[in-house]
């Protein structure tokens, strides 16, 4: 029989680990010389695909069961997909996993009669069993004692029962998914160490299953040298709170940090606060790149993280953020949850201000979900929750927050993702933001401006969005000088624009003396063009420009002062955290030709 495990992404760089667990463990333990008719198969599709070209290419598959990997992004699609395949493909049997359906396996199969087995909880014991079983028959009545299924039987009555959550299984059972690198090629590879979490917060899926499992370093040592040695871009670790176990934690942080091949990147979910004075000087060694952390804080309102039932010491995880910054090599990627309980727009204001003072490289803000099987699906009437009958569930209104607020932080958080967190615009926000009152403010009036304008109706390359932060700020901050000047900085930082802004300060007169630049330095400048050097190549590939102060004092001190200055933005050598292009830079000094110096 042929099965084929479905995985339907969110985007295209994501890959699905679940059915790649499936599937290594179930051709682990079931031997195809015992079924010789086993077939397994894995398809990966993103919610982006249109629904008609998934179903098309499931039903020429001709699987004889199709199960799917039922997430919080893809159920309405799958739930489509299974209706429609019924209809064409209807000797065609339907399982699912996977959290969105692990605490509703019973409810699910009544919504949805073309499914007939649900599993409920960890899947690669359960899909492999299920292979076995379909193999010798598929007696129904034999899976009715079987702990983490829901199952409908066949027949006119459609007999169902659910038998709750599987049973926890050994991580070291689970065989490393990566026996060939080639598919992942421009995608984010995922890779776990660890299930379940010590913490038990009321809104995470992970806090039902408190009890913490660890992979053997054995195992994950040469499984991190299979990454290292093909240099994939990065590896994420889905570990739910990976340094929950200092010994795990720091075994594989020790071996990365001394076998780095300069290329791979690891990221990592912490608990700042967990961290120790031994694992932060092994991260003050760690080239810059190496690994990224995402932190979750959530909220800094007292009440908010005790209905939630988080603990973290607040002073200590942010004493370490800023230690951790303070070294220069290391992402950090701060997380808050807009819509907890007990938190109001003003409080949650706080909370953004009380992250954004710690200058984290992405400051994340999501929105509550609520969860199926969480302790906060239980809560959502006490604190009068109300969110979206359908996934995401996200919320819509609590005893303290109207949806009124709630579309204002929508604004907040689309504003800080477009301008803070794509990294482009970081001196501009650094001189601009300190002239109001607040952070959070500066925000929110940016958001009010932008909705206001209309602008969210409409797609925007990159030099619109500049011009459309240039006319905020002239607008509520009319005040600043050479806001031009400090936004073309930021703009060539990043990229050599094909098209010059039309708001840029006129240099052509300055062209005679960049090229006699590149003529005179650029062997030295650009050691790597080799004999090779051609000062034209050189003057195409990169780019000058003269400011009318010290770029390098607007980088440390967020503010356009000192002498006038030339700079040299070189796009062959970039910084491995954001991106920017490598600066070289000499003062004006009446066109000297003095050679110029790398800033850092």
């Amino acid at each position: 029989m042929k099965y084929l495990l479905c995985g339907i992404n969110a985007k295209y760089i994501h890959s699905n680990l679940a059915v790649r667990c499936l599937e290594a463990y179930a051709k682990k333990v079931n031997s195809v010389r015992d079924y010789p008719g086993m077939e397994i198969e894995i398809r990966e599709y993103t919610i982006n695909h249109y629904m008609e070209d998934i179903l098309r290419d499931l039903y020429e598959a001709g699987a004889d069961v199709i199960i799917f990997s039922c997430y919080l992004w893809n159920i309405s699609l799958v739930e489509e997909l299974v209706c429609e395949l019924h209809k064409v493909a209807p000797d065609t049997e339907f399982w699912v996993g996977g959290p969105e359906v692990s605490y509703s396996g019973k409810q699910f199969l009544a919504d949805h009669p073309e499914v007939s087995i649900v599993m409920q909880g960890e899947g690669e014991e359960l899909f492999a069993e299920l292979v076995r079983w379909k193999e010798a028959g598929g007696d129904w009545e034999l899976l009715r004692g079987r702990r983490g299924l829901a199952v409908r039987c066949p027949g006119p009555e459609g007999r169902t029962w659910s038998r709750g959550i599987a049973p926890e299984m050994d991580l070291n059972q689970v065989p490393f998914v990566y026996e060939d690198f080639s598919p992942f090629q421009n995608k984010i590879l995922y890779y776990e160490t660890s299930r379940g979490c010590p913490y038990c917060c009321s809104y995470c899926l992970s806090s039902v299953d408190e009890k913490v499992r660890f992979r053997s370093l054995d195992l994950v040592i040469p499984e991190l040298d299979r990454f290292l040695g093909a240099k994939v871009p990065q590896v994420k670790f889905v570990d739910r709170t990976f340094n929950c176990n200092k010994k795990h934690a720091m075994g594989i942080w020790s071996y990365i940090q001394e076998h780095d091949n300069g290329i791979t990147n690891f990221h990592f979910e912490i608990a700042a606060d967990l961290l120790d004075e031994e694992e932060m000087d092994l991260f003050a060694r760690m080239r810059p790149g190496l690994i990224q952390l995402e932190i979750g804080v959530q909220s800094t309102n007292e009440p908010t993280i005790d209905v939630i039932r988080r603990r973290m010491d607040l002073n200590r995880l942010f004493s370490n953020v800023d230690r951790i910054r303070s070294v220069g090599n290391i992402h950090q990627h701060l997380d808050l949850i807009a819509g907890l309980p007990c938190e109001t727009y003003e409080q949650f204001g706080k909370s953004f201000d009380d992250l954004f003072a710690h200058r984290p490289d992405q400051l994340q803000l999501g929105f509550l979900k609520v969860l199926k099987g969480t302790y906060m699906e239980e809560q959502a009437g006490k604190y009068e929750i109300r969110y979206l009958s359908r996934a995401p569930y996200e919320v819509l209104s609590t005893h303290c927050l109207s949806y009124d607020d709630l579309l204002r932080l929508k604004g907040v958080e689309e504003m800080t993702e477009l301008y803070y967190n794509s990294g482009q615009y970081t001196c501009t926000l650094s001189y601009a933001i300190p002239l109001m009152d607040r952070p959070f403010h500066f925000f929110e009036a940016l958001a009010d401006w932008y909705y206001r304008a209309g602008y969210h109706k409409m797609n925007h390359n990159r030099l619109e969005k500049y011009r459309i932060l240039k006319s905020f700020l002239e607008e509520k901050l009319p005040g600043l000088s050479f806001i031009k000047e400090v936004m073309l900085f930021d703009l060539y930082l990043r990229e050599k624009v094909k098209s010059r802004p039309d708001w840029a300060p006129d240099q052509s007169r300055e062209r005679k003396y960049f090229r006699e630049m590149y003529r005179l330095h650029g062997r030295t400048l650009f050691p790597d063009a080799g004999k090779d050097y051609d000062s034209r190549k050189a003057a195409n590939k990169n780019h000058m420009e003269h400011f009318p102060f010290d770029p390098e004092r607007l980088v440390r001190e967020g503010k356009p002062v000192g002498e006038e200055t030339y700079c040299l933005f070189d796009y062959g050598h970039r910084d491995p955290l954001n991106r920017n292009a490598r600066i070289f830079l000499w003062k004006y000094a009446d066109y000297s030709l003095e050679y110029p110096q790398e800033i850092s």
